[in-house]
């Protein structure tokens, strides 16, 4: 009888934790080109608005280790409605204040909101997936992110107007009602995480030490490969508008340009276990890198609007890669007690360069141009391109002494005691009741 991987809870919940994704980034991603529009009307320079899409990475940074640690030896589902709380909170404030610097501080609760929500949405698919399934899980948890990338860009980008002085006035208006999108995510919480996994977890005698954790072969190439994509798709958010203002594009036409983007990234991941069985992790992860880093670098050059299109859809599918397969990288390759404070690490390093890469592009925009910062995150793909030329994860035994999974994350579980009498009756008799020739047969069992 062929031993086959056990299932886990049923997907109900995948699909609950998608929807509420989908409203969460929705709102995100709406926000974000929405409070660099606010800013703009408010006064602010390129600089500026890198600083304030930099705040909004740079609360987290401090958080995200704790609540790791507090997820590996806890529940995931509370910190998603507090994500949401927070998220809606920080949007609709961002709206109503009118000075920079309370700009600034509200998008930093706005990230640390969406902070909390990834934690605990990413602890809960770790840990609710078997092996086998978790590049699966994954990459549809992510669909999330893409479909909320998808329409909050054209919402924002419908109600932001730029003609006379209306900027102001609908990128506040754009605020507020991603403040009341992200609240519906709440309505598909209920339920999301299961009692009998929660007792399961792998139980260790203290708390794995942080460069314990980063020592672990592919967990730093996760992160820097998460962190690189991830910066990629930040500065398109927050910077494409400022080329839509050089380059006299209407924001409805920026919007749309970005959910071209993210309907590319959904695409990329709808087909990525076909591609994952033609070409394999590292060879994916290689070349959507590099090609992104070329096309990011394209983004820079004086181009037409129907070419910047075709551009950017090319760039999204490249991008969709990233995410899921380096969560699964970094969950397969951690320590199993500290998973959650492993991907929280990915999630620092995803914060750090989203304080580092929009600081950085402000002072290369106000210096060089503001197509200069795609330029940056041209190179910085290429860097990821050769990070994913390296192996991945453990191929011994963890340290805490379980097994290893395969290159597809199948682990072989054994069977109940029933199959493995049954199994083992069959063998001393062949149908019918009649003794099986022991000789007759030396191949070895398909089940292991």
């Amino acid at each position: 009888m062929t031993g086959r991987p056990r299932p886990g809870p049923g997907r109900g919940w995948l699909l609950r934790l998608v929807i509420a994704f989908a409203f969460a980034q929705g709102a995100v991603s709406m926000a974000r080109p929405a409070v660099s529009y606010r800013a703009l009307a408010l006064g602010a320079d390129e600089t500026a608005v890198g600083v304030i899409a930099g705040v909004y990475a740079l609360l987290p940074l401090f958080v995200a280790v704790p609540l790791g640690r507090r997820t590996d030896h806890g529940r995931c589902a509370p910190l998603l409605p507090l994500g949401v709380l927070l998220i809606s909170g920080g949007c609709a404030l961002s709206g109503l204040v009118s000075s920079l610097p309370a700009m600034a501080a509200w998008s930093g609760v706005m990230g640390l909101g969406h902070l909390c929500f990834v934690i605990g949405a990413q602890s809960l698919v770790a840990r609710q997936s078997a092996p086998h399934e978790q590049d699966r899980n994954f990459g549809h948890f992510t669909i999330g992110a893409s479909l909320g990338q998808l329409v909050g860009p054209i919402a924002a980008g419908a109600l932001i107007s730029g003609q006379g002085g209306a900027l102001g006035r609908t990128s506040a208006l754009a605020l507020l009602v991603s403040a009341g999108v992200c609240a519906v995510a709440l309505t598909s919480l209920w339920r999301i995480e299961h009692r009998r996994t929660t007792g399961t977890r792998p139980r260790t005698d203290g708390k794995v030490p942080v460069w314990t954790i980063l020592g672990a072969r592919g967990v730093p190439a996760g992160i820097l490969i998460s962190m690189a994509v991830l910066s990629a798709t930040d500065i398109l958010t927050a910077y494409l508008p400022v080329v839509g203002e050089h380059r006299s594009i209407a924001p409805a036409t920026v919007g749309l340009l970005l959910s071209l983007r993210a309907a590319a990234t959904i695409a990329c991941r709808l087909v990525m276990t076909p591609l994952l069985r033609l070409l394999g992790r590292r060879a994916l992860l290689t070349t959507s890198c590099l090609l992104a880093g070329l096309l990011c670098a394209g983004v820079a050059l004086p181009v037409s609007v129907p070419v910047l299109a075709v551009i950017l859809a090319v760039l999204g599918f490249c991008l969709g890669v990233g995410q899921p397969l380096s969560m699964t990288t970094v969950v397969r390759a951690a320590p199993d007690g500290a998973r959650s404070t492993a991907l929280a690490l990915r999630l620092t390093g995803n914060r750090l360069g989203q304080v580092a890469a929009p600081a950085a592009a402000g002072l290369i925009a106000g210096a060089v141009g503001v197509a200069a910062p795609f330029v940056l995150l041209g190179v910085g793909l290429v860097g990821a391109a050769g990070l994913g030329l390296r192996g991945e994860g453990r191929t011994g035994p963890s340290p805490t002494g379980s097994e290893p999974a395969d290159e597809v994350g199948t682990k072989t579980e054994p069977a109940p005691v029933g199959e493995a009498l049954s199994d083992r009756s069959s063998r001393r008799s062949a149908p019918g009741g009649c003794p099986r020739d022991r000789h007759a047969d030396r191949s070895p069992r398909s089940g292991g």
